[in-house]
């Protein structure tokens, strides 16, 4: 049996839905599978202050009860939670009634394993619903002094916690097995579990590059429709990161296909047999592996959406690993795996290209210090010290 430590107090995060249920009668959580949403759920309706009711739609009773849901919940008040909420998507067209009465008696929490679209929300319930995107754990909730342990497990609580290296990656060999046998099915996709572990691992060996669907249709014989729809499936379940194309007002051909990564480093790990810290540093995807894990990273630090972030590049090489947008704001990341980054013509062109406000280029070493005019090299240890929340 995996044993696992005293789980991480997600503070910021019970903060955030305070500060959304603020604004909005109903928030609602999406995230992976085993990401952590029940347990933060559980947590925060352990500080609410007031009547508090939770419903499992895993559980046949609490589905049952929902099926024909207005009458059980409009006598409600306080704090209504509904995980999984998935299995029934009816249910959003009662939660727009219940969100428009006077004086708001109940407010809702829904916590989903799948992406907003997946959730199939009705369209009425636009500006009565905020959705929130829980990841992993963050360097900002373990600290930058357990950063390779972060970056090996990756963020899933359970594999964070397990007691050693080896447990970690048991629960990560489990969890690939669950979710392809039994959560897929559970959220109607019907695809067999080895043929989605094939294109996954293929996906790991293919991490931070650009999404070729006609490479891995030959590669697997499948065609591209069908590669597609694998990779809009795990896409949708949170468990692959797509980073879509910027294009610039440039006479350059740009690169107009999105980059793919596994978005948990510890499950790409996984699926790639890395056991250890030495296995990752002298596998061939080290730098990969590093760059996905900083780029999420990066984005949780900065409080963004993944429509707020971006890749760029051109055909002739110039590139930039990660683009912040937000309004007129501009912000791009470089990341090396290196101890000593130097400016390059390539920073240079994106900075001049994109109009970038700052750009930081995350490294290996123990120092920041700056590069040129609004570019650092920044310490991948300092990065809640030296840059912003973009909020």
């Amino acid at each position: 049996m995996v044993a696992f430590r005293v789980m991480i107090d997600r503070k910021f995060h019970l903060a955030e839905l305070g500060r959304r249920f603020q604004q909005f009668p109903i928030v609602a959580i999406v995230g992976a599978r085993q990401v952590g949403k029940t347990t933060l759920a559980r947590t925060f309706v352990r500080q609410f202050k007031g009547a508090t009711r939770y419903f499992d739609l895993e559980d046949a009773e609490d589905l049952g009860v929902l099926r024909e849901p207005l009458l059980p919940l409009r006598e409600l008040r306080g704090l209504v939670v509904i995980d999984e909420v998935q299995h029934l998507p009816g249910l959003f067209e009662t939660l727009r009634v219940l969100a428009d009465r006077p004086r708001r008696p109940a407010r809702f929490l829904l916590l989903g394993s799948a992406s907003v679209d997946l959730l199939r929300q009705s369209e009425s319930l636009a500006g009565r619903i905020s959705y929130y995107e829980l990841r992993g754990l963050s360097l900002e909730e373990v600290g930058t002094g357990r950063l390779n342990r972060l970056w090996l497990r990756g963020g899933f609580p359970r594999a964070y916690t397990a007691s050693t290296d080896e447990r970690s990656l048991q629960w990560r060999r489990d969890f690939l097995r669950t979710f392809l046998q039994r959560d897929l099915p559970q959220l109607g996709f019907r695809i067999a579990a080895e043929t989605l572990r094939r294109f996954w691992t293929m996906l790991a060996h293919w991490h931070g590059q650009v999404w070729n669907a006609s490479e891995f249709g030959r590669a697997l014989g499948f065609s591209e429709p069908t590669v597609r729809h694998y990779l809009d499936v795990l896409t949708a379940t949170l468990v692959i990161r797509r980073l879509q194309p910027w294009y610039a007002n440039v006479a350059k051909r740009q690169i107009k296909s999105p980059k793919v990564y596994v978005a948990d480093s510890g499950v790409m790990h996984a699926l790639l047999g890395i056991r250890s810290r030495a296995d990752l540093l002298a596998h061939p995807k080290v730098g990969a592996s590093w760059e996905g894990f900083l780029i999420g990273e990066i984005a949780q630090r900065l409080g963004v959406r993944s429509d707020e972030c971006y890749f760029w590049g051109v055909h002739t090489g110039a590139e930039l690993d990660l683009l912040v947008m937000r309004g007129s704001r501009a912000i791009g990341f470089e990341i090396k795996r290196t101890l000593a980054p130097q400016m390059t013509s390539s920073m240079r062109s994106a900075m001049d290209v994109l109009g970038l406000h700052r750009l930081y280029v995350v490294h290996a070493g123990e120092r920041s210090f700056p590069l040129a005019d609004n570019v650092l090299a920044l310490s991948s240890t300092r990065l809640f010290d030296d840059i912003p929340p973009f909020r």
